[in-house]
């Protein structure tokens, strides 16, 4: 009984634990198939056609009969919610991941929820709250993440651990076709963060105007798909671009749509309704540490001291805003109920925060736990 218990009460962790395993494998992946000059589109839209296919399941059999209605409006956040956080962040964030390393871009993404609430502070989503002990350390956490973010940028130090006596993957696997520009690809990232940002903040209507957390997912990958496809065509319309083989490319693909979109989703869900919105965020870092490991064992990549020291800067400053964020939500907001509502969902960063930063895939959107966060609150 004691057993049973126990792994009842460490599923949760296990699961978050898996999430992060899963992002890594996904951040390592796609670097290595870009690098050798894979079609980012191409890439995109067969990846979000697949993680529809994987995600409707769960639409058709948990949400029939919901009495949900598909209108014009929510058909336009739809295409605003993949356009800004799909076809924009994502395809973004490859071209930079592309161009530098997947531990350097990876670090970006854990900047996701400390933008998204400088966005919502703009906004007046939320209020700093600077009076209160909460809300000094959400500020702190949100000036650490930043100043870990230029030391990246800004200072590289000295070689700690060489990649070149570790690399042990077959040299043709990790070959680079696409040669790396860290100055571009820290300006494509940084745009790729706004551009996720917004796509948060879009949730916000997107739930308002269509609750149904998996048919909202579901439809947002359909309309990423197409969008993606169509950018893709414009770019380049040569059939090798878009053609499949057995390869790696195709490995990533079913592997970014079945377990890093659906299982994730569904890891991310569970974990939310037994342990509360901010607990998947928690591991965030986790998957940061594991691609930096293996981007030096396996890929060959140098660890420095620049990439260290604002590794550091991020993961503290992280914890600091999660937690004061996860005590802020506890305060009853003197705000109008209307504008609560906003906040609740903007809240929502706290659980992705790196669903984005981990799995770079939009599928587990902010919309789609609004309800077990409520559940969960009444507990």
């Amino acid at each position: 009984m004691e057993c049973r218990k126990l792994l009842k009460g460490s599923g949760p962790l296990v699961g978050m634990i898996m999430v992060q395993v899963i992002s890594t494998g996904l951040q390592i992946l796609s670097r290595v198939i870009l690098t050798q000059g894979t079609f980012i589109f191409a890439l995109m839209a067969y990846r979000h056609l697949l993680a529809a296919l994987c995600i409707a399941p769960f639409a058709f059999f948990l949400e029939r009969g919901n009495g949900t209605k598909l209108t014009l409006m929510v058909g336009v956040w739809v295409f605003l919610s993949s356009l800004s956080g799909i076809t924009m962040g994502m395809g973004m964030f490859y071209y930079g991941l592309r161009d530098t390393t997947a531990t350097y871009a990876t670090n970006f993404l854990n900047l996701i929820p400390i933008v998204t609430f400088m966005f919502s502070i703009i906004t007046r989503i939320e209020k700093l709250n600077l009076r209160t002990t909460k809300g000094k350390v959400r500020v702190a956490g949100t000036i650490l993440c930043l100043a870990g973010a230029l030391i990246i940028s800004l200072y590289a130090g000295s070689v700690v651990i060489s990649g070149s006596h570790h690399a042990h993957l077959p040299t043709l696997m990790i070959a680079k076709i696409v040669k790396p520009d860290w100055t571009r690809g820290t300006i494509i990232l940084v745009a790729s963060v706004l551009s996720y940002a917004t796509w948060f903040i879009v949730q916000v209507k997107l739930l308002n105007a269509f609750p149904s957390k998996y048919w909202a997912t579901m439809l947002t990958c359909i309309s990423a798909s197409i969008q993606t496809a169509v950018v893709g065509l414009c770019l380049d319309r040569r059939k090798s671009s878009w053609q499949l083989g057995w390869n790696l490319q195709l490995i990533t693909i079913v592997y970014s749509g079945v377990l890093a979109s659906a299982a994730s989703f569904y890891l991310i869900s569970w974990a939310v309704s037994s342990r509360g919105p901010t607990y998947p965020a928690m591991f965030n870092p986790l998957s940061l540490i594991f691609v930096a490991i293996i981007e030096v064992l396996l890929l060959g990549e140098d660890l420095r001291t620049g990439s260290l020291l604002g590794m550091l800067a991020i993961i503290v400053g992280l914890y600091f805003f999660l937690w004061g964020s996860r005590k802020e939500k506890k305060i009853e907001s003197p705000l109008p109920i209307s504008v609560k509502g906003e906040i609740q969902v903007m809240k929502s960063y706290e659980r992705e925060g790196s669903q984005l930063s981990a799995t770079v895939v939009p599928t587990a959107s902010p919309v789609s736990h609004s309800s077990d966060d409520e559940q969960h609150d009444g507990l």
